[in-house]
């Protein structure tokens, strides 16, 4: 049996006219679209693309426990045309396609799927991603699809190998599961595609890694570990998280390094940095593999002379998410739970450790006032970052922000309200270069 795990070609007009945008989904915590330099089937290194983190796993995951010749087509690290995609899968005629895909990007994945379908009238179609968690009905009752795999689908795609059909609800791999697992999927084609600038002092080609699974933190709009790695949608629900042992950690970036060479890793957990204990032991797996290496953190989750520890061991750049510069937005809006002038502090003791700094941040929340996204550029401006990301507030299906759209309250997000102010998007890159930049800087 063929098994395909395809991260399908994402391309769309620009606006502007002047090149075309290029999507990015599976492996992004909010799948969006941007102005690139690439073309069908020329791809210029140096634009965002993150690795397809989920799919990676369950497609290494299904080989081990189906015996099935799997294989990751991930489309938009190619670069690929529509045309040279069809073909491959008319030449690989795989007989289970698996395809991860959130709010974003759904509208454009439908209609892959029913092409996928004419191409491949044989194939047992599956769907993926947030959008499974909450299309499920809809997805089976109009589109080709044989099931829709609710959450990180590890289990739930041996299942429907094995022939499985319908909604398959979450189905965890446990933390011993997920540390007897099979390394993700890499190979030759995709592996060093993989591409992040910051936090600055990346080195290339670099590999994207988690060492854990899942945040406690319960973001308005964050993704995963609402739809994912857990189930909540209202942010009432318990969220996990689940590490990878130093023993799974070490033999596999070593795996990796043997295999392809990289010049630096990135941990792109959802937080790499929660608790000391964790850390400590990434950082000694770090002091073996020597690599330069950065990682996804909070500004809040561990003592100060840990930060002192991650740059000893090689850690050069941290991203950190503050969402907002204003408490307000922070505490009764996103939920964050973050000290605004603590986070500060980080910063400052960051940047004296010599290590680079990333900032991300949002607007255009439920609730959130012009000048508290003035706040949040005044914030901005008072600190050293080496980098900073703004985005338009993102609304997937799934999470909080959608749930407070599609129901009128959120109980645990008492600032968070639907005014006139509110512009819903799925694209954040979109929210915010069409409508929040000019509302926050015009």
């Amino acid at each position: 049996m063929k098994v395909l795990f395809t991260n399908p070609p994402w391309w769309e007009a620009d606006p502007a006219g002047k090149c075309l945008r290029g999507g990015v989904r599976a492996g992004s915590r909010w799948p969006f679209t941007q102005p690139v330099r690439s073309t069908p089937d020329h791809p210029v290194w140096g634009e965002y693309v993150p690795y397809p983190f989920f799919m990676g796993y369950a497609a290494a995951y299904v080989a081990r426990h189906t015996g099935a010749q799997v294989r990751l087509r991930d489309s938009i690290a190619l670069r690929e045309s529509y045309q040279a995609y069809f073909n491959y899968l008319l030449e690989e005629k795989p007989d289970v396609v698996f395809l991860e895909s959130a709010t974003p990007s759904w509208d454009h994945d439908a209609k892959v799927i029913a092409s996928i379908a004419r191409h491949l009238p044989h194939a047992r179609i599956a769907v993926c991603g947030p959008i499974a968690t909450f299309k499920a009905g809809e997805i089976l009752a109009t589109l080709p699809v044989v099931a829709c795999i609710q959450g990180e689908y590890e289990k739930g795609a041996v299942k429907v190998v094995n022939g499985a059909t319908g909604v398959l609800e979450h189905d965890l791999l446990t933390v011993g599961e997920m540390n007897e697992a099979p390394f993700p999927y890499y190979d030759e084609w995709i592996a060093r595609r993989y591409f992040d600038y910051n936090p600055h002092g990346q080195l290339f080609p670099h590999a994207h890694v988690w060492s854990s699974r899942g945040c406690p933190f319960k973001c308005i709009f964050c993704v995963w570990p609402a739809t994912m790695t857990g189930h909540d949608p209202d942010g009432t629900h318990r969220r996990t998280v689940r590490h990878y042992t130093p023993e799974y950690m070490l033999a596999f970036l070593q795996d990796l390094q043997a295999r392809f060479h990289f010049a630096s890793i990135y941990f792109d957990d959802d937080t790499f940095n929660l608790g000391n204990s964790h850390v400590v032991k990434m950082c000694e797996v770090m002091r073996r593999i020597k690599l330069p290496w950065s990682a996804m953190c909070r500004a809040d989750t561990v003592k100060p002379e840990t930060w002192k520890l991650m740059r000893d061991s090689g850690c050069f750049g941290v991203k950190l998410g503050f969402e907002s510069g204003s408490q307000h937005v922070v505490d009764q809006i996103v939920n964050k739970g973050l000290d605004l002038e603590e986070a500060r502090r980080t910063v400052f003791e960051l940047k004296r450790l010599g290590l680079t700094v990333h900032g991300t941040f949002t607007y255009g929340l439920p609730g959130e006032t012009k000048e508290q996204m003035q706040d949040t550029k005044r914030f901005i401006a008072s600190l050293p970052f080496d980098s900073v990301q703004e985005s338009g507030a993102a609304e997937i299906e799934g999470t909080p922000l959608h749930t407070l759209r599609t129901t009128g309250r959120l109980d645990a997000y008492a600032g968070a309200q639907m005014d006139q102010a509110y512009v819903r998007a799925g694209d954040g890159m979109k929210k915010f270069q069409h409508v929040i930049h000019e509302l926050v800087n015009g």
